[in-house]
C-alpha cells in the first residue's frame, strides 16, 4: 500500500538517501529540513507518517511532537500523521521521551535497510489500526448522536437530562422496551464533561450471575479455573467515564449487595481479589421493569433502587409521543437509505397514515426495523404502505361497548373495561394464568392481583 511519508531532517545525505529507499519502496515522499517547514507541509499536505529527526535547528523534534500531541487532543481532531522519530545511538533516552509523547517507534543511526522497512510497515499496521478504530466510533457516535424530539413530553425530558448530564448523579431510566433508553444514556455521556472518556454497556439480563460478575469486576489470576492472568472488568475500562447498566431490574440477587457497595463507596474488589480498587465512573441504569413491584415481591433491594433513582427519567412510548413520528421516519429513512445503497426514499402520504395508525407495541425499535424492512423490499424508491409488513390496529383489541344511555364514569368505565381485557387474555391463553400474563405483558403476580380485584372469573364459561 501507497504511503505518503514526510521525511524531516536536516542532514541532506541522510534525507536524499531516506527518500531514495521510500520511493523504491513506492511511497510517496515529501521532505522538510526543520521543524517550521515540517509543520507547514505537514498542515498543507497531510501525510500518513512522519519520519521526525529528534536533533533539528530551531524547532526540536520533541517540540513537533508535543505541538501534534496538542492537536490530536482539540476537538474535532485534525489530521495528524503517525511519527517515527531517528536518533543517533546517545540518545535512546531522548527516543524514549518521544514515544511518551505520541511517537509510534524510532530509528536508531545507523539503521539497515530491512529494519526501516520493519519499522515502516509496522507503522502502516497502526495507522490501519487507528483509521478503523475511528470508522468505528463515526458509527457509533451516528447511530446515536440524533435524539428525535418534538413532543411537548420528550422536549421536556431531554432538557431534564442536559441539566442532569452535568452532574455525576445516578440516572435511572425507565420505560417499555424499545423506548430510546441506550440513546438516551449515550446523549448524558456525551452532553457531559465525561465525553472523552468511555462509554461502557453492561447488559445485567445477559448473563448468569458468574459470568456477570466477571464482566463488571473483572478478576485475579488463579481466582477461578482458566483465569490465567488478571483481567480488568467493564467498571475499569470505563474509568472517568460512563457505565451504563442496561436491564438493571433483572441483575441477580447476589450481585445487587454488590452493586449497592460499589455506588455507596466508589470501589470494589476483582473477583479473587483482596486488594480495594478505587474508581471514578459516572453510572446510568435502565430498566422496563416495575422495580416498586419487584421490590415488594423480593426480586430488588430497595436500598439499591434508592441508590440509582437519584434521577429518574420516564421514557413515555412512541404511541404517547405521536408528533415525533413523521421526524422519526423521515430521520430513520435518510439514515438506513443511505447506508442501503445510497438511495433517497420517500415515504408515501398513505404509508405515513398507516404508520399513525399502528399502536407500535415495539416502540421507537419496532419503527425503525419496519423501515429498514420497506428500505430493503421497496423496488424502487417510494414506499408504500404494502412494503411495511404490518397491519394497522385502528381499533381497540377488545370492544367497550358502549350504549348512549350508559353512564361514563371514568373509574367505573376503566374498571370495566379493565375486566373485559383480563377476560379475554385469560380466553385466548385457554385459562392459563402464566400464558395469559405474558400476553397481556403483565407480572403473573400482578395478574393475579387484578384478577381477585376485578372479581374475574378464572374458568371457563360453561356451555
Amino acid at each position: 500500500m501507497q504511503t505518503r511519508i514526510l521525511i524531516v531532517d536536516d542532514d541532506q545525505d541522510i534525507l536524499s538517501a531516506l527518500k531514495k529507499r521510500l520511493t523504491w519502496m513506492g511511497h510517496e515522499v515529501l521532505t522538510a529540513e526543520d521543524g517550521e517547514q515540517a509543520l507547514k507541509v505537514a498542515a498543507e499536505e497531510q501525510p500518513d507518517l512522519m519520519l521526525l529527526d529528534i536533533e533539528l535547528p530551531g524547532l526540536s523534534g520533541l517540540d513537533i511532537l508535543k505541538q501534534l500531541a496538542e492537536k490530536r487532543s482539540s476537538i474535532p481532531p485534525p489530521s495528524v500523521p503517525e511519527v517515527i522519530v531517528i536518533t543517533a545511538f546517545g540518545t535512546i533516552d531522548r527516543a524514549v521521551e518521544a514515544i511518551r509523547l505520541g511517537a509510534c517507534d524510532f530509528l536508531t543511526k545507523p539503521f539497515e535497510p530491512d529494519h526501516l522497512s520493519i519499522v515502516i510497515e509496522k507503522a502502516m499496521a497502526q495507522m490501519a489500526l487507528t483509521r478503523q478504530i475511528g470508522l468505528l466510533q463515526a458509527e457509533v457516535a451516528g447511530r446515536y448522536e440524533h435524539v428525535v424530539a418534538q413532543s411537548p413530553r420528550m422536549v421536556e425530558l431531554l432538557e431534564t437530562a442536559r441539566r442532569a448530564a452535568g452532574s455525576s448523579a445516578t440516572v435511572l431510566l425507565l420505560g417499555e422496551t424499545g423506548t430510546g433508553k441506550e440513546v438516551i444514556a449515550r446523549a448524558l455521556h456525551r452532553w457531559s464533561p465525561r465525553a472523552s472518556k468511555p462509554f461502557v454497556v453492561v447488559n445485567c439480563a445477559a448473563l448468569p450471575e458468574s459470568l456477570l460478575e466477571n464482566e463488571l469486576f473483572g478478576h485475579e489470576k488463579g481466582a477461578y479455573t482458566g483465569a490465567v492472568r488478571r483481567e480488568p472488568g467493564k467498571i475499569e475500562s470505563a474509568e472517568g467515564g460512563t457505565v451504563f447498566l442496561d436491564e438493571i431490574g433483572d441483575m441477580p440477587a447476589g450481585l445487587q449487595t454488590r452493586l449497592l457497595r460499589l455506588l455507596q463507596d466508589q470501589e470494589f474488589y476483582r473477583v479473587g481479589g483482596a486488594q480495594s480498587i478505587r474508581t471514578n465512573v459516572r453510572f446510568v441504569a435502565a430498566t422496563n421493569k416495575d422495580l416498586k413491584e419487584a421490590i415488594q415481591e423480593g426480586r430488588f433491594r430497595q436500598d439499591l433502587f434508592y441508590r440509582l433513582n437519584v434521577i429518574s427519567l420516564m421514557l413515555p412510548p412512541l404511541r404517547k409521543r405521536p408528533e415525533d413520528v413523521p421526524a422519526l421516519v423521515d430521520h430513520f429513512v435518510r439514515r438506513h437509505g443511505m447506508a442501503m445503497g445510497y438511495r433517497n426514499f420517500t415515504v408515501s402520504p398513505d404509508a405515513l397514515e398507516f404508520i399513525r395508525g399502528y399502536h407500535w407495541p415495539g416502540n421507537v425499535r419496532e419503527l425503525e426495523n419496519v423501515l429498514v424492512r420497506a428500505i430493503a423490499l421497496c423496488p424502487g424508491d417510494y414506499i408504500e404502505p404494502e412494503h411495511l409488513g404490518i397491519t394497522a390496529q385502528r381499533r381497540l383489541p377488545v370492544e367497550a361497548d358502549f350504549a348512549e344511555d350508559d353512564g361514563l364514569n371514568y373509574h367505573a368505565v376503566m374498571e370495566h373495561y379493565s375486566r373485559k381485557v383480563i377476560e379475554e387474555g385469560l380466553r385466548r391463553a385457554g385459562w392459563n394464568q402464566t400464558k395469559a400474563a405474558e400476553l397481556l405483558g403483565l407480572q403473573r403476580t400482578y395478574l393475579t392481583r387484578l384478577i381477585r380485584q376485578r372479581g374475574v372469573s378464572v374458568k371457563p364459561p360453561s356451555m
